[in-house]
């Protein structure tokens, strides 16, 4: 099953880079190239709104390869981003209308989509803040990274 998904997402690589879709994406996000705060809010939704209907590996091969110009352009740190963009897809699992865990959740709970969408609302609005936190101070993320790494 595993080789089946990693196969479909190298032709899904293959055929991103045939149509020159990080280039087209890049150009898209080119006024806000010069913003990054701004770039970063606009990746944010976007990567929520797909985070919202696939699962976060996917996602992350999928839309990596095709947001990565844009950030390195507008002078995005690489790391800051990738951890920025890891919070976004996961937030997308516990958001509906697919929300994978949610449905995994109302499974192992036999409880209905309502009732746990009720009662993750405050966490999802926490993770949100600290997303859009994040997204306005960078230095949220960049900081502690330097000092863990000796900078």
């Amino acid at each position: 099953m595993e080789h089946l998904l990693r196969d479909d997402l190298m032709v899904s690589s293959w055929m991103m880079t045939v149509a020159n879709v990080p280039a087209i994406v890049t150009r898209m996000l080119a006024p806000f190239i010069e913003h990054p705060t701004i770039l970063m809010l606009v990746i944010s939704l976007i990567v929520l709104m797909v985070g919202t209907s696939m699962d976060v590996t996917p996602t992350i091969m999928i839309l990596t390869p095709v947001l990565l110009p844009a950030i390195k352009a507008a002078g995005i740190d690489v790391a800051y981003f990738g951890v920025t963009f890891i919070l976004m897809t996961v937030m997308g699992l516990l958001t509906p209308p697919v929300g994978t865990v949610l449905n995994v959740a109302c499974s192992a709970g036999k409880i209905n989509m309502e009732r746990i969408v009720k009662s993750v609302w405050p966490f999802l609005l926490a993770e949100a803040i600290i997303l859009l936190l994040m997204v306005l101070c960078p230095a949220i993320v960049t900081i502690p990274m330097q000092f863990f790494m000796g900078g």
